[in-house]
């Protein structure tokens, strides 16, 4: 009897132990990383990862400009102004078409945005040559133009033959509306014959590509 009762005791304890060694083995099983074959364990993903590149709030980038501010588009269309009243009448110049034209103190003026033509016909009795324009306009549009720089006088070659070319910066008017002033740079041309002068005068803001356009205006000017 007490054999019998030993035997029972000890297969007791190989089931008690039997039972622990495979719930040890099913807890290494279910944990939270992956068992390799080789007795190593890799971490679980992260619960949530980052959505990479749906671009839901992300800003659009800003538009490209096809023309800088001041730049006068390479497809402009010109059009011929032909003066019809004013001191003289007896010349023709190219404008850009679609330009707000208005008269100012005895000038006609187009503009467009940041860009001027601007157009003068006076009596005089003399040609304009370097040195005069150098000694009496250069001061007068140093006193009228604000922060008036850079000027400098020369002979040029255009189409209705030789002219005087002053070229200057200075700052624009203020934005009636944004009260923004803007760095200017002007070309401006005296065109003369038979006792008249017209003053073909150019401007936009300074780094503005209008070398072209103010090239084709410039020689346009015809006398008739």
């Amino acid at each position: 009897m007490a054999a019998h009762v030993r035997t029972s005791a000890a297969v007791g304890l190989v089931l008690v132990a039997a039972l622990t060694t495979g719930c040890s083995a099913a807890g290494a099983h279910s944990g939270s990383g992956t068992h390799s074959e080789s007795g190593s364990t890799t971490p679980p993903p992260p619960a949530s990862s980052a959505r990479v590149g749906t671009g839901q709030n992300t800003p659009a980038p800003a538009p490209t400009e096809s023309n800088p501010p001041g730049d006068i588009p390479d497809n402009q269309v010109y059009v011929v102004y032909r003066p019809t009243g004013g001191s003289f009448t007896g010349f023709t110049v190219k404008v850009p078409e679609g330009w707000a034209r208005t008269e100012q103190g005895g000038s006609t003026v187009f503009t467009d945005k940041l860009n001027t033509v601007r157009i003068t016909a006076v009596t005089a009795s003399t040609a304009p040559t370097a040195d005069s324009v150098t000694k009496t306009v250069v001061p007068k549009l140093r006193s009228q133009v604000p922060k008036f720089a850079a000027p400098k006088v020369s002979e040029v070659s255009r189409h209705a033959g030789r002219v005087v070319r002053l070229t200057y910066q200075g700052d624009s008017a203020k934005d009636p509306v944004t009260g923004k002033v803007v760095r200017d740079t002007f070309e401006r041309y005296a065109f003369y014959k038979s006792g008249h002068e017209v003053d073909l005068t150019l401007s936009g803001p300074v780094n503005a590509d209008n070398v072209d356009p103010w090239r084709i205006i410039s020689n346009s000017f015809a006398w008739r």
